[in-house]
């Protein structure tokens, strides 16, 4: 199983600096870079400073000058943002820059709030729609002289400029939930991203099933490879574990006000979560956490992953965002290096 890591800039006070925040995402990604990791991921978002991140491919290529080794993957840019010739484009671009080294993430996209901004009137139904016209239509820009007549984008006869570096263009990766999600990743040829949020072991496995599952209706179809996301932290101690726990919980609260997106946002920033708010949660607690996230001393880690292995994930994305501090951040991920990969060697 390969490792990677998954990481953007996190804002969550008007007193953070953003261009700190940036050096600081970068020495991450060099970590992980000199620590063997197989590959970095960041996302896409918009208004949002819990996760800034508003195009992917400039992170990358900056990402590119300051490693030597890592896949670069966009994790994941959201499809119903995007004009197929333009992400075809931007995509070979970026893939041509950083030497081949992309790999092209593609989601339907999450938060309502980024939905009402940047696509009013669109519902999760319809963003799924879009992806699935989207994809296809990249693939075929990167192959040449392609016309499209489409629910959502018509164009006459177009060829992605410039063309991507690797051969039929970079790998392209699904985020996969549900059944048809699956099949349709499966179908086009494409590698999948999952991840189970805060839904446990349970939710891990099931994600293989429905992985498994497409896999055997499409039996002519190389199996693409699946990578399962998770939240993680290595702790040094007992104590460190339920520090990371109480520091998790408080993230997902933050992260179910921006799925819900009823509180006010100002500047870019939600309205505070009080405490009280934290504690009568109905299904995030700190005990959830360690039960459902991968957080350990790195000989709990390792069994956790060894257990993901044998289901048969093919790479590990070490989720590291938490609104944890860079110091707590950067000594996680090497203690996952040192302590933790060498056991999958």
């Amino acid at each position: 199983m390969k490792f990677s890591l998954f990481a953007h800039m996190e804002r969550i006070s008007p007193d953070q600096d953003q261009k700190q925040l940036y050096d600081e995402f970068i020495e991450l990604c060099k970590i992980a870079d000199r620590g063997g990791m197989h590959a970095i991921w960041t996302g896409e978002h918009h208004g949002m400073n819990f996760t800034i991140s508003p195009n992917p491919f400039l992170n990358l290529v900056d990402v590119a000058r300051h490693t030597e080794n890592v896949r670069l993957g966009t994790g994941t840019v959201i499809a119903p943002f995007w004009h197929p010739i333009r992400l075809a484009g931007e995509a070979a671009l970026t893939d041509i820059i950083t030497d081949g080294r992309l790999d092209l993430g593609i989601a339907r996209g999450a938060y309502s709030f980024e939905y009402e901004r940047m696509m009013p009137g669109m519902d999760a139904w319809e963003a799924g729609q879009r992806m699935r016209e989207l994809i296809p239509a990249v693939q075929n820009l990167w192959k040449g002289d392609y016309a499209q007549e489409g629910e959502f984008h018509s164009f006459p006869k177009t060829t992605s400029s410039p063309k991507p570096v690797q051969q039929d263009g970079p790998p392209i990766w699904v985020a996969a939930r549900d059944p048809n999600s699956h099949e349709f990743a499966v179908a086009n040829g494409c590698n999948v991203q999952v991840t189970p949020l805060w839904q446990g072991d349970g939710e891990i496995q099931s994600l293989m099933q429905r992985f498994t599952e497409a896999c055997a209706k499409f039996p002519q179809t190389p199996r693409p490879k699946i990578m399962l996301l998770q939240h993680s932290y290595v702790a040094d101690s007992a104590e460190d574990v339920e520090r990371a726990a109480q520091e998790l919980n408080r993230f997902y609260c933050y992260f179910g006000a921006w799925f819900k997106n009823e509180r006010s946002v100002d500047q870019g920033l939600i309205a505070p979560l009080s405490e009280a708010e934290i504690a009568a949660h109905p299904f995030y607690s700190p005990e959830a956490m360690k039960r459902d996230l991968v957080i350990a001393e790195a000989p709990g880690v390792i069994e956790r992953l060894k257990t993901y292995e044998t289901m048969g994930y093919d790479e590990y994305a070490f989720w590291i965002d938490s609104s944890m501090t860079f110091e707590r951040k950067k000594a996680s991920l090497e203690r996952f290096i040192k302590d933790v990969m060498p056991a999958f060697a």
